[in-house]
């Protein structure tokens, strides 16, 4: 399969993609945002993957929208293509864990993308922020909807409203960022971090993805009840009992994903 925006490769266990528009800061269109559908879609169905990694280069992991291509559409036109929905929900639809590495600028649609993704491992150069309102527009993939979620409803007011850039040591202070490393160690961080997730029972790590996101839309009773079923689930599985084998006679498992 071949992409005209991004690059695609396997690294063992984990997919990589990297979002390829230098030229432009990695800015999202529509053939960006339909050629990482094929590429979400391709690694979610393939057994030897476990995890994805998203990435961007060191200038941007993705500097927004393509404000050049939209600037002159209007709402007939979005409206009537369902503009966004169409691709961009293929994120959230993955099955499989989703790690975005992010380096440089997230910004707008750069960093509802990566607030798609299931974690986010930061370079300490990374810069994010929903600067929508600086061009007379607002978030439309998830900004004041997964933000608040991420960091509470007082932070995404202020980086909503005000359209600022926030750092890295930020980020990951309001809960946006799981992790914060070294630029020239962002890469490394985040496989290392995918391949781990990789090397577990995938039926086991796609529960508990399916599990914590059910935290943000049910009660805490219909989310411990959910909880409760998936983890007696895990008892009809292979990995299950070698798993506890293993613990009991002090080896390392050898998970077989069934």
């Amino acid at each position: 399969m071949t992409y005209e925006t991004l690059i695609v490769e396997t690294r063992g266990r984990v997919g990589l993609v990297r979002l390829n528009r230098p030229q432009r800061m990695n800015a999202l269109n529509d053939a960006l945002a339909a050629e990482l559908t094929r590429a979400l879609a391709a690694f979610d169905a393939d057994p030897a993957i476990g995890c994805i990694v998203v990435t961007g280069n060191d200038r941007a992991f993705a500097a927004g929208a393509d404000i050049g291509a939209m600037a002159e559409w209007d709402y007939v036109k979005v409206y009537g293509d369902d503009y966004i929905t169409r691709d961009w929900e293929s994120v959230r639809r993955t099955r499989k864990p989703v790690i975005a590495a992010v380096a440089g600028y997230a910004l707008g649609g750069g960093c509802e993308l990566a607030m798609m993704c299931d974690l986010i491992v930061a370079a300490d150069s990374a810069k994010f922020g929903q600067p929508e309102i600086t061009i007379g527009t607002m978030p439309g993939m998830g900004g004041t909807q997964r933000l608040p979620r991420a960091v509470g409803k007082a932070k995404a007011m202020d980086w909503c409203l005000t359209g600022r850039m926030v750092d890295a040591a930020e980020a990951e202070r309001a809960g946006l960022v799981a992790r914060v490393v070294p630029a020239d160690q962002l890469e490394g961080e985040a496989l290392a971090v995918a391949a781990k997730i990789a090397s577990f029972s995938l039926p086991v790590v796609l529960k508990i993805k399916e599990a914590i996101n059910r935290a943000y839309e049910s009660s805490l009773a219909e989310g411990l009840l959910f909880e409760r079923r998936e983890f007696h689930a895990t008892f009809a599985l292979d990995d299950r009992k070698e798993g506890m084998r293993a613990f009991g006679d002090k080896r390392k498992p050898e998970f077989r994903h069934r």
